[in-house]
């Protein structure tokens, strides 16, 4: 399994020297907004489609309170971008995303592709999906039917 610091370590030898930022400021949120291991893997999750805030608890199983404020970091360092569908907020990764973001994202996601966590992430995403579309809807009583049956399973 690939540790946070070894990414931390990865990102900084390989690509973070090779974009000068002109704010250090801007830089240092960058990197610290990838530095919890939640929030890379809702960055990652999202570097492949667009997911609603529930999708995100689903995968990640943490309340709605924290993926909430985990996206609004990301979203800080300039990766996400949102809409509204009624009460459901969508985010996915900005499609004017900067290119020293688009670097490290794209080297984030060569370094995780094969860690077992990502894997198990994408294997509950689907689930999930598969879930809401067989309920037919996505809100917050489907999120914790959900939660339930992967309790029930483990």
């Amino acid at each position: 399994m690939v540790t946070l610091s070894r990414i931390r370590e990865l990102m900084l030898t390989f690509h973070i020297n090779t974009y000068i930022y002109e704010d250090m400021k801007i830089t240092s949120n960058i990197l610290k907004s990838i530095s919890d291991e939640q929030r890379l893997r809702i960055l990652l999750l999202l570097s492949n489609k667009e997911l609603s805030v529930c999708q995100l608890m689903g995968v990640i199983e943490k309340s709605q309170p924290l993926i909430s404020r985990n996206l609004s970091i990301l979203s800080g360092a300039g990766f996400l971008e949102e809409r509204k569908e009624g009460k459901l907020k969508f985010f996915k990764i900005k499609e004017d995303i900067a290119a020293e973001q688009r670097a490290i994202l794209e080297t984030l996601k060569r370094i995780i592709r094969n860690d077992q966590q990502y894997k198990e992430d994408l294997k509950v995403l689907k689930e999930c999906q598969k879930f809401q579309k067989k309920i037919g809807k996505c809100d917050m009583e489907t999120f914790y039917k959900f939660r339930e049956l992967r309790k029930k399973k483990e």
